[in-house]
Protein backbone atom coordinates (compact mmCIF):
# COMPACT_ATOMS: atom_id res chain seq x y z
CA UNK A 1 0.00 0.00 0.00
CA UNK A 2 2.77 2.21 0.84
CA UNK A 3 4.58 1.30 -2.74
CA UNK A 4 0.97 2.70 -4.39
CA UNK A 5 1.61 6.30 -2.58
CA UNK A 6 5.36 6.39 -3.76
CA UNK A 7 4.48 5.71 -7.04
CA UNK A 8 1.73 8.32 -7.26
CA UNK A 9 3.79 11.49 -5.28
CA UNK A 10 5.96 10.85 -8.06
CA UNK A 11 3.46 11.70 -10.91
CA UNK A 12 2.29 14.25 -8.57
CA UNK A 13 -1.06 13.21 -7.37
CA UNK A 14 -0.59 14.17 -4.32
CA UNK A 15 -3.58 17.57 -3.84
CA UNK A 16 -1.56 20.69 -3.14
CA UNK A 17 -3.59 21.41 0.45
CA UNK A 18 -1.62 17.92 1.72
CA UNK A 19 1.85 19.01 0.30
CA UNK A 20 4.34 19.67 2.77
CA UNK A 21 6.01 21.82 0.43
CA UNK A 22 5.07 23.82 -2.38
CA UNK A 23 6.88 25.14 -5.64
CA UNK A 24 6.65 28.63 -6.23
CA UNK A 25 4.05 28.25 -8.86
CA UNK A 26 1.84 25.77 -6.65
CA UNK A 27 2.11 28.36 -4.18
CA UNK A 28 1.05 31.24 -6.04
CA UNK A 29 -1.86 29.50 -7.25
CA UNK A 30 -3.27 27.80 -3.75
CA UNK A 31 -2.38 31.45 -2.17
CA UNK A 32 -3.81 33.61 -4.63
CA UNK A 33 -0.51 35.62 -5.06
CA UNK A 34 0.89 36.39 -8.48
CA UNK A 35 4.11 34.71 -9.17
CA UNK A 36 5.88 37.76 -9.81
CA UNK A 37 4.84 38.81 -6.19
CA UNK A 38 5.81 35.72 -4.59
CA UNK A 39 9.17 35.59 -5.63
CA UNK A 40 9.50 39.21 -4.68
CA UNK A 41 8.48 38.50 -1.26
CA UNK A 42 11.42 35.60 -1.36
CA UNK A 43 13.71 37.39 -2.55
CA UNK A 44 13.20 40.00 0.58
CA UNK A 45 12.95 37.38 2.54
CA UNK A 46 15.50 34.48 1.70
CA UNK A 47 16.25 33.11 5.34
CA UNK A 48 12.36 33.03 6.43
CA UNK A 49 11.57 29.89 8.08
CA UNK A 50 8.86 29.33 5.39
CA UNK A 51 11.69 28.59 2.35
CA UNK A 52 13.53 25.42 1.72
CA UNK A 53 16.16 25.93 -0.87
CA UNK A 54 17.34 23.19 -2.91
CA UNK A 55 20.36 24.99 -5.21
CA UNK A 56 18.89 28.17 -6.25
CA UNK A 57 14.83 26.59 -6.72
CA UNK A 58 12.73 27.93 -3.39
CA UNK A 59 10.25 25.69 -2.26
CA UNK A 60 7.50 27.31 0.31
CA UNK A 61 6.50 25.13 3.60
CA UNK A 62 2.86 25.51 3.22
CA UNK A 63 1.90 25.42 6.56
CA UNK A 64 4.30 27.82 8.04
CA UNK A 65 3.73 30.54 5.26
CA UNK A 66 -0.32 30.25 5.94
CA UNK A 67 0.99 31.39 9.52
CA UNK A 68 3.03 33.76 8.10
CA UNK A 69 -0.06 35.05 6.03
CA UNK A 70 -2.50 35.16 8.50
CA UNK A 71 0.53 37.91 10.47
CA UNK A 72 0.58 40.19 7.69
CA UNK A 73 -2.45 42.34 6.71
CA UNK A 74 -1.63 43.66 3.18
CA UNK A 75 1.47 42.36 0.50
Amino acid sequence: MDENREVRSRKGDIPVWEKYLLSTEEASDYFHIGINKLRRIISLNPTAEWILWNGSHAYVKRRIFEHFIDGINDI
